[in-house]
């Protein structure tokens, strides 16, 4: 389980196909406290450690991805020098201060757009019409692993206002119309809708 706020930003050193890919990933995390097996997420996918070590002095840990995780996340199009979005999982007695997210993307948006509004910036992101209807205005979102804010929704269509934090401690920063983002809809959202169908049904 993670809280959808972002703790490290991790750099793709390299991708090795196997019987699954492969993805060595450097990190500014201690990888000697990284156990084997521990859940990462990793740009709002969550996946399993199964080695870790150094490298130059960058410590690093590797994580495998099934051609189904492929599929359904961006994680396809990420190759060496790829930045993406790193949080451990939670610990008994954290601070909780995003939102329940489980690690578990449920399709892949866009970004559409990007514009400055002061020290923020919009970006306005279009999802599958079967995520849409979980978006709300003021609900919360998952992308790319990060715990966002939905300002407005049009269709199949919504904003989102990152402060200048938020994009110095993330890829967010890097982030430009066209690119793919991994989406994670609220699991409060989720139970919602559909205890609206079944009472509907």
């Amino acid at each position: 389980m993670f809280t959808g706020l972002i703790s490290d930003i991790g750099e793709v050193l390299d991708v090795e196909q196997r019987g699954d890919t492969r993805f060595r990933i450097a990190t500014a995390y201690d990888v000697d406290t990284i156990a084997m097996g521990a859940s990462i997420s990793c740009s709002g996918a969550c996946l399993t450690s199964v080695a870790m070590g150094h490298d130059g002095g960058r410590g690093w840990f590797a994580v495998e991805a099934s051609a189904e995780t492929l599929s359904k996340t961006s994680l396809g199009r990420w190759q060496k020098g790829t930045h993406i979005n790193l949080e451990r999982a939670m610990k008994l007695g954290d601070e909780f201060g995003g939102h329940i997210v489980s690690g578990h993307v449920d399709g892949v948006g866009e970004v559409l757009s990007r514009k400055s509004e002061g020290d923020s910036e919009r970006l306005m992101f279009e999802v599958p019409a079967e995520l849409a209807r979980f978006i709300a205005p003021k609900g919360s979102v998952t992308l790319d692993g990060t715990s966002l804010t939905v300002n407005e929704v049009d269709g199949n269509r919504f904003g989102v206002n990152l402060i200048a934090h938020t994009l110095q401690v993330t890829t967010w920063g890097q982030s430009k119309p066209g690119d793919p983002v991994n989406v994670e809809i609220d699991m409060l959202a989720r139970y919602v809708a559909r205890q609206l169908e079944a009472t509907r049904g």
